[in-house]
């Protein structure tokens, strides 16, 4: 009998060399430290969120037999009927007029950019991010082997030309597939494209005949500003039929009702819609029954009053942490103004490395943040970090911002 010294481990495939474990994941274990102020995890405040009314919809579907024993069995795999028949309501009251046969129920979005990485990327292909870009969406797509170019802020930068002629030639190795963008309160930076910016997009999409992820997941959350159409509307107005559109939009309810009951859609063409169901059958089946039967009856009941009620709170917190910021951050420090979302990107002088940072402020001044590195899919930014004002009191966030200043000052110093 053979003996090993470590544990056993199979052949693994080529891809699982590129999945990588989250530094955000990883950080949340740091709010199990009470006496760590954490401005790391983007989570929503359970505060808000609506218990009773979910614990009232749970009891209510299960005292009745016949819901109970659908909320208990297999269900279809695109989705709860009524569900998918609000969130298509939904949509079209966002400028995108379509019906349930254009949504797929996830199990949250994030599995919906592991679903469309999987449907879109063969390895090689080229994926178009911002930089930086949500690190979950990298993890999701990192899996299929693809190379990332960068789609700067105003969409404008790709050489649509060059990649149109290559894939022209057959070149697999310029073959690019879909842009990826958060365009409303971006996760991690927090800002939000322009209507130009979002026209160039498309624009881009078109020349190189791709598909645009248009990733959601904040657009309720606006609390200040005038609302941008999201991508998809501006594309379906121009198309006039959203079967037409190249958008794939990601939508979920964690941000706005319960992230425990992962429940997330994507909305697109039917081809398309009938393709990833398949994808769907194959991973999980469906999602959970009962979650989405709470969810739908969430948001026919509570919906508006708790999005409205998550922007007041999270604007107090933001103007709490842009104060704090102003107040305390030494010379060389920037941050972007968010209209909305979660998020606040810092930007540190070129001599401060955030990860080493983040070391120094848990262990001496107790607060955490994400290094901003992990973002980025070429691993620069070692400068940057994204602070989360989502789950810090007000006084919480005065003292952390106050007690990490005096680190930055130091690392900040020129070596002699």
């Amino acid at each position: 009998m053979q003996h090993h010294s470590s544990d056993w481990e199979p052949r693994y495939a080529r891809r699982a060399a590129r999945m990588s474990g989250s530094e955000i994941r990883e950080l949340l274990k740091l709010l199990e430290q009470p006496d760590v102020i954490s401005f790391a995890g983007g989570i929503p405040d359970p505060a808000l969120f609506p218990e009773a009314e979910a614990r009232a919809a749970g009891a209510e579907i299960m005292a009745d037999p016949k819901r109970a024993r659908s909320a208990l069995q297999y269900a279809v795999s695109e989705g709860d009927p009524g569900l998918r028949s609000w969130i298509a309501a939904h949509m079209t009251g966002l400028g995108v007029p379509c019906d349930s046969d254009n949504i797929l129920v996830t199990s949250g979005s994030q599995q919906a950019l592991d679903f469309l990485g999987r449907m879109l990327l063969m390895p090689g292909d080229t994926t178009l991010v911002r930089w930086p870009t949500y690190l979950g969406a990298l993890q999701a797509f990192n899996a299929y082997e693809p190379r990332y170019d960068r789609l700067d802020p105003e969409g404008a930068n790709i050489d649509a030309a060059g990649y149109a002629a290559a894939a022209r030639d057959g070149d697999p190795t310029r073959a690019v597939k879909f842009a990826y963008t958060v365009p409303d309160f971006a996760n991690p930076t927090g800002a939000t494209m322009t209507l130009g910016a979002r026209e160039k997009t498309l624009g881009l999409a078109d020349a190189l005949d791709i598909a645009v992820i248009e990733d959601a997941a904040y657009t309720a959350l606006r609390y200040e500003g005038k609302p941008v159409p999201s991508i998809m509307a501006i594309d379906v107005a121009r198309s006039g039929d959203v079967n037409a559109s190249r958008v794939i939009y990601c939508g979920t309810f964690s941000k706005t009702l319960s992230p425990g009951l992962r429940v997330g859609w994507i909305c697109a063409s039917k081809a398309l819609i009938s393709r990833l169901v398949l994808v769907k059958q194959a991973s999980d089946l469906n999602s959970p029954p009962l979650n989405q039967m709470i969810i739908h009856r969430l948001a026919e009941t509570v919906f508006d009053a708790k999005v409205e009620e998550a922007r007041g709170e999270y604007r107090r917190r933001r103007d709490l942490m842009l104060a704090a910021l102003e107040r305390h951050m030494p010379a060389g420090v920037s941050w972007t103004k968010p209209e909305g979302g979660l998020f606040i990107w810092v930007s540190f002088p070129d001599s401060v490395d955030t990860k080493a940072l983040l070391e120094r402020s848990v262990a001496e001044a107790k607060v955490a943040f994400v290094p901003g590195r992990a973002f980025h899919a070429d691993g620069s930014g070692g400068n940057t970090a994204r602070f989360s004002f989502s789950l810090a009191s007000a006084a919480q966030i005065d003292t952390g911002i106050m007690a990490l200043a005096p680190l930055i000052s130091q690392d900040a110093q020129p070596i002699s």
